[in-house]
């Protein structure tokens, strides 16, 4: 029987914390999940693999059992023993269960492999089985971009469980939100996992968004670049109106406070809303506005 390199399966070091194994198995489940990946064995197979490893290095009896094994086994391979001939020569008697003595069986051994049952329960035997956590649950919800500023309820549809949840304001893509006790059921009595649901934002073709900020392209009629006056605007929280001053130029900047996204979790407080302005060339002039600007440009000799 081969030696599984769990460390190596969730790409943590040895000497990795519980966050960080955490962190590194969900960032994988998220990208092997089979709701992510339908009708693909490999990653089906990977998945398997990196709970298997997350069942044994997430909990401390375990992880230091495996340690003990891990240390023993480099051992066998430094001596020479394993070379020319199969791994299986290793002693994995004083590793293994046996009549329920040792480390006890848990879990859906039909899930996990053949050194993973060895090691820490035996195939079948759940008489003395011990309660485990059980399986996280990964899902994916779209918002448009006023989805993400307003907030509000929203439904969707997990493992054919229909869920109903609450979008906060401000929300950003990719961000991830945690449903405890909406994953897998527990094993024998144990605790229900979690359900994690990664939010994507969809681009808007109106607003460019840069953490809490905002920015949006407004066309100015050349006229009122020229004269100056007021000029409505669109902003996600309603229309507002701005002054343009008099010959203001292509590209200038124009800054509103607090018209931006909502920053995350904190009421009352927005990021702002930056405006591009674009001067508009009028198309389609007549013989008398034409002359109109021949007379500007004469005398202002252009």
């Amino acid at each position: 029987m081969d030696y599984k390199d769990y460390y190596k399966a969730l790409g943590v070091d040895k000497k990795a914390t519980n966050d960080q194994i955490k962190k590194a198995y969900r960032k994988l489940a998220r990208q092997y999940h089979p709701d992510v990946n339908p009708n693909n064995a490999e990653a089906e197979r990977k998945f398997k693999e990196i709970n298997e490893a997350h069942e044994v290095l997430s909990d401390e009896d375990k992880r230091r059992k495996y340690d003990e094994l891990g240390a023993d086994w480099q051992r066998y391979q430094h001596a020479g023993a394993g070379r020319g001939q199969a791994q299986g020569g290793f002693d994995w008697s004083q590793y293994q269960q046996a009549g329920g003595g040792g480390f006890e069986s848990f879990g859906d051994d039909g899930n996990f492999s053949d050194f993973f049952s060895n090691i820490f329960g035996s195939m079948g035997g759940r008489g003395g089985s011990r309660a485990g956590a059980g399986q996280d649950y990964q899902a994916e919800l779209e918002l448009t971009l006023e989805d993400a500023y307003r907030g509000g309820p929203r439904t969707l549809n997990v493992n054919g469980k229909s869920l109903r949840i609450t979008i906060k304001p401000g929300v950003e893509d990719g961000q991830t939100i945690r449903l405890r006790d909406q994953g897998a059921p527990g094993r024998n009595g144990g605790p229900n996992g979690s359900l994690y649901i990664t939010l994507r934002v969809l681009p808007d073709a109106r607003y460019a968004r840069l953490g809490n900020d905002l920015t949006q392209e407004v066309q100015v009629p050349l006229y009122r670049a020229l004269l100056g006056g007021e000029q409505v605007v669109d902003t996600l929280s309603g229309s507002v109106k701005i002054n343009i001053k008099p010959e203001t130029q292509n590209g200038t900047r124009l800054r509103l406070r607090g018209k931006g996204f909502p920053v995350y979790n904190k009421e009352g407080e927005s990021g702002d809303l930056y405006l591009h302005l674009t001067v508009q060339l009028p198309q389609r002039l007549t013989d008398q506005e034409k002359d109109l600007i021949r007379q500007l440009a004469a005398l202002r000799n252009d």
